[in-house]
Formats: C-alpha cells, structure tokens, sequence
C-alpha cells in the first residue's frame, strides 16, 4: 500500500470502529451495521472474524461500566455458596439466570457459526435489510412497557426466553441488545432491570465468542498488514461504546425507545432499495 491507501484503510477502519462502538450498546444491530458500511466502503468481509474483534472493545466498555454490579455479584454468590449467607441469594440466583441464558446462543454459536458466516457473505444486505424491519417491529412492541420485575423475582423461564432471544440475534441486523431487552420486558421485567440483565449477559457471550475467534485472527493472512487499521478500530469502539451504552442507560430511563424502532425501519428500507 502507499501513503493514500494506509491513510484512506485506517479511517475506514475508523468509521467501521466507531460505527461498532455506538450501534453495540443500542437497539439497532452493531453487526448489521458493519455489514452496511464494509459494502458502502467496499471492504471485504471475512466471516465473522473482525466483528468478534471489535466486540472485545464494546465489552471492555461493558465491563468498565457495570463493574460494581460485577463485583457485587461475584462477591455475593461467593458468600452464598461458601458462607451459605441467606441475604446473598438473590444475586447468586442472577448470575445462576445468566448462565442459563448464555447456553442457547453459546449451542447455535458452536453448532452454526460457520453457516451463519457463509450465509452472510453470499447476500448479507438483503438479509440486514430485512432483519432490520424485524428487529424495529420488536422494539415497537415494547416502546410503553413497564414491568414490575426486579433482581430478586426472575426465573428459569424468564432466563430461557431471553436466552433464546439472544440465540435469534446471532442474525446480523437482529439486534443483540434489542432482542434481550424485548425479551426481558415481555417477561416482566423493570426497564433497569432488563437492562443491566442484558448487558451483563453480554459479557459471556462475548467473552466466548473472542476466546473461540481468536485462532481464526492469528491466522488471518492479512492480520500484519492490517494491525494498526484493527488497533485503531478497537480503540475507537472502545471509546464509543462507552459513551453510547451511557447515552442508552439514560435513554432507557426516559423510555424514548420508539425511536429505534423509526430508525431501523427507514435504515431496514433504504438498504433494500439501494445495496
């Protein structure tokens, strides 16, 4: 590459990071959206490698944001199994609920990874399009729910649901955090509550996923050529999915998510008219 074409490749991959770091955290397909701009910048895609890449960055940010409720968690479960401390049983049964809500997508990760990858490359706009229409259409659904559910009155089959809601979004264009959220407030749940329930169910699964991906990366011919555009991918997305999850928290708060559902129908329909 000359000069021109390591200036023009790093701010690609600028916007590919950004676009990660601020669609992850909200309602509208981070994956889907990768999708949207590697075609507008005509990148090649290869599989699912560089979107797992990228996640790491969003969960880091996920991490540095609920770290106290982490904590608090690990902590408390701890004291429940080892000190059988009744008043910790709450937040052991949560993370109990998170890891049987990781099983689903963790079965059709491992059992379809490849054939979702291989489905994508061969007509992955259409399908964004489309599941872009799906996933407005499920946060219509949800836009003046208020459920009563906190922490301490989920159950397996609040965590199943939601399990497989997030199963369903392995589809690009099926949002991650959409999916769950939906989910979650179908089943009951506070918005707060299914919040926090899905961005720390995010981190599992994207814990996995990396751990899973990271042979593929090592591999990938291109990985010497390309470290500083992934670097600098990486860090942007790191950055802005911290202020964006922020930015959601408070949206969530509000209960402004009817504009999600606007902004993926007329994003679903601009796709399927012009990629």
């Amino acid at each position: 590459m000359n000069v021109f074409e390591n200036f023009w490749t790093i701010v690609h991959y600028f916007i590919l990071g950004l676009v990660q770091g601020i669609t992850e955290p909200i309602p509208i397909s981070s994956s889907g959206h990768l999708i949207i701009f590697r075609e507008l910048f005509g990148i090649e895609a290869r599989g699912l490698s560089f979107e797992i890449f990228v996640n790491l960055a969003s969960l880091l940010a996920v991490l540095l944001i609920y770290r106290k409720d982490i904590v608090r968690l690990a902590i408390n479960s701890w004291n429940f199994i080892f000190k059988q401390e009744k008043e910790s049983k709450s937040d052991f049964m949560f993370v109990v609920y998170l890891v049987i809500a990781t099983i689903p997508v963790g079965v059709v990760g491992v059992l379809f990874g490849d054939e979702i990858g291989a489905f994508i490359g061969e007509d992955g706009t259409t399908v964004v399009g489309i599941t872009l229409l799906i996933t407005a259409a499920a946060i219509w659904m949800i836009r003046n729910l208020r459920g009563r559910k906190i922490e301490g009155d989920l159950s397996t089959k609040d965590a199943v649901i939601v399990g497989l809601a997030q199963a369903v979004a392995v589809t690009p264009g099926i949002s991650r955090s959409g999916a769950t959220l939906v989910a979650s407030m179908l089943m009951g749940m506070k918005q707060e509550t299914a919040l926090r329930f899905s961005f720390l169910l995010y981190i599992p699964v994207s814990l996995g996923s990396s751990i899973l991906e990271i042979p593929n990366i090592v591999r990938d011919p291109h990985v010497q050529e390309l470290w500083i555009p992934y670097l600098v991918a990486f860090v942007t997305a790191f950055i802005a999915s911290y202020f964006a999850l922020k930015w959601f928290m408070n949206i969530m708060r509000h209960g402004n998510l009817k504009y999600f559902a606007y902004y993926c129908v007329i994003v679903g329909i601009l796709v399927l008219i012009f990629l």
